[in-house]
């Protein structure tokens, strides 16, 4: 199991990724923007890097939503290797079967 802190923390940053997205894509749109002046375009690329540096979608890492973990992360079932094998062992996952010869 993951430390709570880490988990809150990845939390947290989603929550301020989902808060600033609108208005990080406008001031993104006003930057990349040719036909505007330069000094519009650099009073927007100046407001960006003001906004918080959680707030960026690269800063969000997947963790597993049994474990916490954020390493070996399978994004079509949420989570990692290690919590599908312990169910799967455990006959949790309908039509999975953890091999054995």
């Amino acid at each position: 199991m993951a430390k709570m802190s880490m988990i809150n923390r990845e939390k947290k940053r989603q929550k301020l990724v989902k808060q600033y997205s609108n208005k990080r894509l406008e001031l993104k749109q006003i930057v990349k923007n040719r036909e505007l002046p330069m000094e519009e375009r650099f009073k927007a690329q100046i407001k960006l890097a003001k906004l918080p540096p959680n707030s960026s979608p690269s800063r969000l890492h997947n963790r597993c939503k049994v474990t916490g973990r954020p390493k070996a992360f399978y994004r079509k079932l949420q989570m990692s290797r290690i919590a599908l094998r312990e169910l799967a062992s455990r006959g949790e996952i309908p039509g999975m079967i953890k091999s054995s010869w």
